[in-house]
């Protein structure tokens, strides 16, 4: 009951509106679609170089392993066997890339946010339905024991296949593992749907996100879908340390302050502020909250696998660890994100499609020196779609097909130009950022 009347009150919040003042903003449509292809290469990036160290370090031994963590000097290298298979597939910590002659493979980071973006333009549904959700699931996930599925959307899975329809499939008598991270993987990409408006995104991914996940898993979820949403607004931020750190207070409202996730971002932020290391930090949160369960946190161990490993608390507490010392460096922020432990996939697929989209395709690969693939392979994971082989200019474009409907039936706004022009008025939500954006004159648009 108190989750129901948390929910009911934060969308209260947000559609409330704060000005009777309504202004018109505007987006270049090509260069949002740079962005979005940035997007999907800075997420696979991340992705897949994360993948090189994911389980390796859990803070608490499993079966004698996991004990101690990495640091800044072990990257370039690797000291013992990959813990999650017993044997690695990687010689070194480094970035691991898909070159313009190979394909950047789908992951469970990325190909559940593929099959959202499939699902809404299949279903021409900008607020997908329950028995779609299910259905979308059912069609493209694969029945056989290595489905690329873990925890909570394994569960959910088992769950559809019964005939159990979303939210359903998350609620904690049918789904223990509903505060696991698996929803932080799969909704991010509903922020980039609805730029400038949160409470858009947020009421597109709302089922999405309780298909998997419930309390502190939810709202994490959101804070980033919230991050992703306000990245393309135009600040006076000097660079982008500055804008990262205000987009994360702007999210951090999303979480209550008595939520372990909340009292995670604060101890990180307070930590760096304070001039600590990042691993420093890492170890510290560690035994705060892994070790001896602070502010309720009881997610460290749920059965006799290391589930706890893949908990939502544990690894935003790394991703906001990489976030907050990365300070908007592409590089250095899925490096730690990389070390940190954990899951560490995930935190870094998080921020590369962050900072993906912020710098864009383009300035994405002038930071490396080789030529990147922009393919993509959704068959890898997942079954049951046109293309098996996709890319990531058309997977930008089908984004755009997206926020054309998002604008024209939630922003009630219009499409002019190869621009878009937003009328919606803006929210008590973002009010904080609101009058950084630029008023447009709309008759220059036809010029």
């Amino acid at each position: 009951m108190r989750h129901i009347l948390f929910i009911t009150f934060l969308f209260f919040f947000i559609l409330s509106s704060c000005t009777e003042k309504k202004r018109n903003y505007v987006i270049d449509k090509k260069d949002y679609k740079n962005k979005l292809e940035g997007f999907w290469l800075g997420q696979s990036i991340a992705n897949w170089t994360g993948i090189v160290t994911e389980m390796d370090k859990i803070g608490i031994p499993i079966n004698n392993k996991g004990e101690g963590f990495y640091t800044s000097e072990d990257w370039g290298k690797r000291d013992k066997p990959n813990i999650w298979s017993d044997s690695s597939n990687y010689q070194i910590i480094d970035f691991n890339l898909a070159t313009s002659d190979s394909l950047w493979g789908s992951d469970d980071d990325t190909d559940i946010e593929y099959m959202y973006q499939e699902l809404i333009l299949e279903n021409n549904r900008l607020k997908l339905r329950p028995n779609e959700i299910s259905e979308g699931w059912l069609k493209h996930i694969r029945e056989e024991e290595e489905n690329f599925l873990w925890v909570s959307n394994q569960r959910a899975y088992d769950l559809m296949r019964k005939g159990i329809l979303p939210p359903e499939t998350s609620n904690p008598e049918n789904n223990k593992y509903y505060e696991m991270i698996d929803a932080q993987l799969t909704t991010e990409i509903f922020g980039l749907y609805s730029p400038f408006y949160p409470d858009v995104g947020l009421s597109m991914a709302y089922l999405p996100i309780r298909t998997v996940a419930r309390e502190n898993a939810a709202w994490i979820s959101e804070f980033y879908i919230i991050m992703h949403s306000i990245a393309p607004v135009e600040t006076d931020h000097e660079n982008i340390k500055d804008k990262i750190f205000w987009m994360s207070d702007q999210a951090r409202k999303i979480l209550p302050n008595t939520s372990y996730s909340a009292k995670m971002y604060d101890y990180v932020k307070t930590k760096y502020k304070s001039g600590l290391s990042w691993e420093a930090t890492r170890d510290s949160l560690n035994y705060k909250f892994q070790i001896n369960n602070d502010h309720g946190y009881n997610w460290s161990k749920i059965d006799e696998t290391c589930n706890g490993c893949f908990a939502a608390g544990i690894n935003f507490g790394a991703s906001i660890i990489s976030l907050f010392y990365g300070e908007g460096d592409f590089k250095e922020t899925v490096k730690i994100a990389t070390l940190c432990g954990w899951d560490s996939d995930n935190p870094a697929s998080t921020w590369g499609g962050l900072l993906g989209f912020m710098y864009g395709k383009k300035e994405i690969e002038k930071m490396f020196d080789v030529r990147l693939s922009s393919r993509y392979n959704i068959h890898r994971t997942r079954t049951g779609f046109q293309s098996p082989i996709d890319d990531f200019e058309s997977m930008a474009e089908k984004g755009i097909l997206i926020i054309d409907k998002v604008v024209e039936q939630m922003y009630l706004g219009e499409v002019r130009k190869n621009k878009w022009v937003f009328k919606k008025t803006p929210t008590r939500f973002t009010r904080d950022y609101v009058d950084d954006l630029p008023d447009v004159d709309l008759s220059k648009l036809d010029e």
